[in-house]
């Protein structure tokens, strides 16, 4: 008589954040949630070419100027901005790890953070998230982002579309707010006394 004999599933890796800092450039977005690296779809080769192109290198570089001036003006200690596709863990229970396109942390956040040398990510809930929307970009894609910062805590999160040339402002239990080109951006309580009219975000 043969005894049938059940094969074990397979231990699925756990992955760290080493891991996906050592994932390649190749246009698929990941995160880490739980040990676990979910992507987030891959672009075409066209779209993986425009992901970060010279309309949203440009954006990028103004939102940065424009918040890194502002940050100049305020008293010490300061906040800071992280650009670039800074690498944010927002959560630890599950490990939540994502890129953002752009963070602001007020001063008691940067200052904990940077004062962290056991991780090169920043292990914290930002101040502000700032997006910047591609062409490879979907509605699903930009909302589920949305939604996620919003659920961690992020107090503003802002969605930059240079097409348009506007910006709609998040924040947890509020209806979302589009500004264009003609109107001026606060950044409230959150990040106080800065202010700036939207098209200079999108000055070429």
């Amino acid at each position: 008589m043969t005894t049938a004999v059940e094969t074990p599933p397979p231990v699925k890796k756990v992955y760290t954040e080493a891991d996906l800092l050592a994932m390649p450039d190749d246009g698929i977005t990941r995160w880490l949630v739980g040990g676990q690296i979910v992507e987030k779809g891959r672009d075409s080769e066209s779209a993986t070419v425009t992901a970060r192109n010279k309309h949203h290198t440009r954006v990028q570089t103004r939102i940065s100027y424009l918040l890194e001036a502002w940050c100049e003006t305020q008293p010490e200690p300061r906040g800071s901005v992280h650009s670039g596709e800074a690498g944010v863990r927002l959560g630890e229970d599950p490990v939540l790890t994502v890129g953002i396109d752009l963070v602001y942390l007020a001063p008691d956040i940067s200052a904990r953070v940077m004062a962290d040398e056991e991780s090169t990510m920043i292990r914290a809930v930002p101040t502000l998230a700032v997006e910047i929307l591609s062409p490879s970009n979907t509605v699903e894609s930009n909302q589920e982002k949305i939604d996620l910062y919003l659920a961690v805590g992020v107090p503003q999160v802002w969605m930059l579309d240079s097409h348009f040339r506007t910006v709609t402002v998040h924040r947890p239990g509020h209806e979302p707010v589009m500004l264009n080109a003609t109107q001026e951006l606060h950044g409230g309580a959150d990040l106080p006394g800065f202010r700036t009219p939207v098209s200079s975000i999108f000055r070429t």
